[in-house]
């Protein structure tokens, strides 16, 4: 028994030591990976005539997770890059006498909408201040020429081409589904637009939900057409006709057509940028990567104390700790209370990139934003999706910005809760019940709701609809009967918030920042960010337990149609958190 004792207790420190031993060897590779930088980099020693490279292949996050050297290193997730050192490093260039231009690669990109305005903005002000931009693609999606087309020029590889279509938004629905393998999910909704759980109700989309997506997609696509057609001096109109008949697809029609400036191979188009210096083409080429351009903190101010906390609410909001990807109350919370106490920090600025979720975590945020404005003042960035729950949270700042592609409002309610009775009639499972009270059970998913049960949900969710309206109401400083006009769950564009009220300013997360230290009436600060998550021994081990990669793959494999219902029995495990203000669908705009 002893040795058995011994045996597994060496066993057990040794599997310790290698896990241990295996992390501190991802930190020295992460650190010896940070240090050497990119193949293309110069250096943190930026040389006269250089070139600052932007490489855009990676996914672009308001906020990074702190886990994110260890996903890195073990291969799990690629690398991200966090939008405002992207903008920071663009602003630090422009300042840089030893920076001449810039060389973008936006081929393929995996971000928002909202995302890529803010940096196609960026750009455009680095060229007001004489530099020049050149883009240079092997194949350009739609987002990624959107993006090129700030561009002086833009080189795409012989066998390259545009995608250059329009939008279009593609909705599953899952009623014949249901009705075929007796997965049901039962549904309480207030609003005439709360199309999240329309897939579930019918086959077909509703005249409703037609609308709002095409108003809301040809909104975007006059922001996108608009600003191309600037850039490119081709009209808004030809433009149409282009999408309209793929006429870019094929790299030397979009050379024709003035989409693009030159057909080049990288090595050529490489040996004109050195000409644009005054090279040789045998002179080596002097990138700069952002890292280089923010190495020692370039950007902060030294000797200022005042600071501008930006609070970074990105992902669903849920109930539990949160992370940098999601929004959860007791993370938040401390990071609201905390920078409102900071006497450094003299105002706030709340980015959020949230489709919603939790009604009860949504107001608990509110209220601990209300708090914080009494101290000090509040102003919202809203990036790509601030819709719903992320509405929520923020209509009740003393200043709203969106990006004219944000995807806001969605001021409604909803509950869906999964009913597996027919599937589990289909093989032979019966679920019986002895109850003290007529509306014991509740909720079960192996039986249809009760007519008690959705009548006690369906007034939860009108008293929440109620209430996030009166939140708007008072927030906007709008009567509630306008409210209810722009509500129901309809979605909007920031161009379309800005139009009916529920925003006060088109604009990116800088100006949301100068309009902070506006009202704060400090004319120099510098940054602090919210929430502070240490990463510790348990984020460590949940990035490296084998277990969840393995769900992960399975999650991955499942039919879509099963996912859904997966997800959606996952999500009704807390009956508080069952109540929804979240985004009215799953926005696949293509």
């Amino acid at each position: 028994m002893n040795f058995l004792r011994t045996f597994f207790a060496s066993l057990l420190g040794t599997i310790t030591a290698f896990i241990v031993g295996g992390i501190l060897f991802f930190m020295v590779i992460g650190g010896i990976a940070s240090a050497v930088g990119s193949d293309e980099g110069a250096g943190t020693m930026i040389q006269d005539n250089s070139i600052l490279s932007l490489k855009l292949d990676l996914p672009i996050l308001d906020n990074t997770p702190g886990t994110e050297d260890f996903q890195v290193s073990l291969g799990l997730d690629p690398e991200s890059v966090k939008l405002m050192d992207l903008i920071t490093a663009i602003e630090l260039a422009k300042t840089n006498d030893k920076i001449k231009g810039i060389h973008l690669r936006s081929d393929y990109l995996m971000t928002g909408w909202s995302q890529v305005k803010t940096i196609r903005d960026a750009l455009e002000s680095f060229k007001s201040s004489g530099k020049f931009v050149t883009a240079y693609g092997d194949f350009y999606t739609q987002m990624g020429y959107y993006l090129a087309s700030v561009s002086d020029s833009i080189y795409v590889n012989p066998n390259g081409g545009v995608e250059l279509k329009g939008l279009a938004s593609e909705v599953l629905y899952y009623k014949d589904f249901e009705d075929e393998y007796g997965f049901k999910m039962e549904v309480i909704r207030h609003g005439k637009y709360k199309s999240a759980v329309e897939p579930y109700l019918s086959n077909t989309m509703s005249k409703d939900n037609r609308e709002q997506l095409g108003v809301l997609i040809s909104s975007l696509w006059e922001t996108i057409s608009s600003e191309i057609s600037e850039s490119r001096n081709i009209s808004v109109q030809r433009l149409d006709e282009i999408a309209t008949n793929l006429e870019a697809n094929l790299v030397e029609n979009a050379f024709k057509i003035g989409v693009i400036d030159q057909i080049s191979y990288k090595s050529d188009y490489i040996n004109i940028l050195k000409s644009r210096l005054g090279l040789e083409p045998s002179d080596r080429l002097k990138l700069v990567s952002y890292e280089d351009l923010l190495a020692g903190n370039a950007a902060r101010i030294k000797g200022v104390r005042d600071q501008i906390a930006i609070i970074y609410a990105q992902g669903p909001i849920l109930f539990g700790e949160g992370n940098e990807t999601q929004i959860g109350d007791k993370n938040f919370v401390k990071a609201i209370e905390d920078a409102a106490k900071s006497k450094r920090v003299k105002a706030i600025v709340l980015r959020v990139d949230s489709p919603g979720g939790s009604a009860l975590i949504s107001d608990i945020l509110w209220k601990a934003l209300d708090e914080a404005k009494k101290k000090k003042p509040l102003v919202v960035s809203m990036g790509n999706v601030a819709a719903s729950g992320g509405y929520y949270i923020a209509c009740g700042a003393d200043k709203i910005f969106a990006d004219p592609m944000t995807i806001t409002g969605s001021i409604g309610v909803f509950a869906t809760l999964p009913n597996f009775k027919g599937f589990a009639d289909n093989i032979g499972i019966n679920a019986e019940h002895v109850l003290t009270h007529k509306n014991a059970l509740g909720y079960s998913p192996f039986e249809p709701l009760s007519e008690g049960f959705r009548k006690s949900a369906r007034e939860g969710i009108e008293f929440v609809y109620e209430t996030f309206k009166r939140r708007v109401s008072e927030g906007r400083n709008i009567s509630l009967e306008d409210v209810e006009a722009i509500a129901q769950g309809r979605v909007w564009t920031g161009v379309q918030a800005k139009e009916n009220g529920l925003i006060d300013e088109l604009g990116s997360i800088n100006d949301a920042l100068d309009a902070a230290a506006s009202l704060a009436e400090i004319e120099e600060f510098n940054l602090t960010s919210y929430p502070k998550i240490e990463t510790d021994f348990d984020d460590i081990f949940g990035v490296m337990n084998p277990f969840s990669s393995i769900e992960t793959e399975i999650k991955s494999a499942l039919p879509q149609e099963f996912k859904i219902f997966l997800e959606a029995s996952q999500s009704t495990e807390n009956k508080e958190h069952r109540i929804q203000t979240r985004i009215p669908y799953s926005l696949n705009i293509k």
